[in-house]
């Protein structure tokens, strides 16, 4: 799935009243805020469906395929995500080609002061 289908899943979602362009404007500020929020640090959980999270790499030592020579790769934090317990059940029963109904979502931001949901 691309970024474009998500939007066609989200303007179906909402149905009448709201432009494709409107909803790409949603999904691109979701996703900046997911990723600024990582930039910064912080852990966002979406109860029912998982946590994004930076994950700290230790310092390596590696191998240039080519030469074969040793290299040192430095410490990085890498974003990860790790999906819920009902997710995963979701996915593991689902029927490959048939939309389950998703159970409502809340999202926390480590250090935000609490899950903010639908209103």
């Amino acid at each position: 799935m691309r970024k474009a289908d998500l939007v066609d899943q989200v303007v179906d979602a909402i149905g009448p009243g709201v432009s494709r362009t409107e909803c790409a404007l949603v999904v691109d500020g979701f996703l900046n805020a997911i990723k600024q929020a990582m930039v910064r640090g912080e852990t966002i959980q979406i109860r029912r469906f998982g946590t994004f999270k930076l994950q700290q790499r230790k310092t390596r030592t590696g191998r240039n395929p080519r030469t074969g020579a040793t290299v040192e790769v430095p410490a990085c934090s890498v974003p990860v995500f790790k999906a819920s317990e009902i997710f995963r059940r979701q996915v593991n029963h689902a029927q490959p080609g048939t939309p389950g109904r998703a159970p409502p979502y809340y999202i926390t931001i480590s250090g935000s002061g609490g899950p903010a949901g639908p209103g």
